[in-house]
């Protein structure tokens, strides 16, 4: 890392759990400096500051966006406050980073977009797993041409999300909560980065099926792009069947163990279950925040974590994850390609270079606010298409520019 890049200097609002997954990659860039944070838990507050003595401390989020030292506010608060809070730093003259989900709907994407807009600020749709390693060399292998044009992409998980404690906003559909707001952005940004970004229609369902969680734990969906391409992406989230059963090499980032499951499941039937307690041990400063987070982030295999098995077929070949990379399928037999890097960190890392570089040194931000409105656009329509049952036309989508990622290292291209 170099040491004489420009400091760009970081207030985070909501700096509890999900601040937690994102820090150490914080922490891994020099050039990127935490320098304030805000949130209305006095536990989180203190747990920051002893991991970042030097930073000021606030309650409220208005404090922090007057701070005239921070450059960029980072929004990692429940999903409810992303659209409003973006607003506010915009307004104040910040950079903005919301994760995912950019908004609860899209009025209020659009109002971030022109707020940011109108502001002369940058506004960027974060926490993807559409930057992770495997997933960018990927879109390399496509873009290149090696295989031909993309003919389908097929991408699902089965993962324990409905079995991990949750507050109560987070158990509110009308607050963002359920496996479709918070994880359709992870499949949907991938796979719109892989088919080249212009969905043409969404046809999708969701699914509600324990009533001691109200929210819904399922989705699936088949969406064509404009060039005629099929995708099709699920995720059950109920815990019984994970994904990384078939993934032998890694202990990944399910939370729990097939016993551990089961006690959880059964706790939460018989309404016995102190979610906020354990919600309490997995945020900055807590006991399983280093367990649950930072292991996973110094991870060197690939796992499939939430964004689940990603299979892409082109005209003359098939792409899918392998354990250090890649494997490949083409007319010369199969190819596995070892990227040599953090299958994690480098997502979390990804995310902080291009905000970074999009900043400071003035390059192009790939998933700017139109990217980001375009994959709330299809996320939506999952659950919408479900609930009316019919095909959703899309009306805002962007397509992948061609300059992204086109120096990206894949040792498979480099084969004479």
């Amino acid at each position: 890392m170099s040491t004489n890049k420009k400091t760009l200097k970081v207030g985070m609002i909501g700096i509890g759990m999900g601040a937690a997954e994102i820090l150490p990659a914080f922490d891994a860039l020099d050039h990127v400096e935490l320098v304030a944070g805000a949130d209305p838990d006095p536990i989180v507050r203190k747990a920051y500051q002893e991991r970042y003595p030097s930073a000021r401390l606030y309650e409220t989020d208005v404090e922090l966006c007057r701070d005239k030292n921070v450059d960029a506010v980072w929004i990692s608060t429940p999903n409810r406050f992303h659209a409003p809070q973006a607003i506010l730093a915009a307004n104040h003259g910040k950079h903005v980073v919301s994760e995912k989900p950019m908004a609860l709907n899209m009025r209020e994407a659009e109002e971030m977009v022109l707020t940011a807009e109108r502001n002369k600020v940058l506004l960027m749709a974060g926490h993807t797993q559409s930057y992770s390693t495997p997933v960018r060399a990927m879109r390399r292998v496509i873009s290149s041409g090696a295989l031909g044009a993309v003919r389908a992409i097929h991408l699902w998980t089965y993962s324990d999300w409905m079995l991990r404690p949750r507050s109560a906003e987070e158990l509110d559909p009308d607050q963002g909560g359920g496996v479709p707001y918070r994880q359709t952005p992870h499949q949907i940004d991938t796979v719109r980065l892989l088919g080249g970004g212009l969905l043409r229609s969404v046809r999708g369902t969701t699914g509600k099926w324990h009533p001691e969680r109200p929210i819904a734990g399922y989705y699936s969906a088949y969406m064509e792009f404009e060039d005629g391409t099929p995708c099709t992406i699920m995720h059950n989230g109920y815990g019984y069947f994970v994904t990384e059963e078939l993934v032998p090499w890694t202990k990944g980032y399910i939370r729990y163990k097939p016993d551990e499951r089961a006690a959880v499941r059964k706790a939460q039937m018989a309404g016995k279950r102190d979610e906020e307690a354990e919600k309490q041990t997995m945020r900055l400063g807590g006991e399983d925040q280093g367990r649950v987070f930072t292991e996973w982030f110094s991870s060197n295999t690939w796992s499939p974590v939430d964004l689940g098995l990603v299979v892409v077929s082109c005209e003359r070949g098939d792409i899918r994850h392998s354990k250090n990379g890649l494997y490949i399928y083409d007319n010369d037999g199969v190819h596995e390609v070892d990227l040599k890097g953090n299958m994690s960190a480098g997502m979390r890392q990804a995310e902080l270079e291009e905000f970074y570089e999009a900043v400071v040194e003035g390059k192009r931000l790939f998933h700017n606010g139109a990217w980001g409105l375009a994959t709330l656009e299809a996320g939506l329509a999952v659950t919408d298409s479900g609930r009316e049952r019919r095909e959703i036309m899309m009306k805002h989508q962007v397509a992948v520019p061609d300059d992204y990622d086109t120096d990206f290292p894949v040792p498979y291209l480099d084969r004479k």
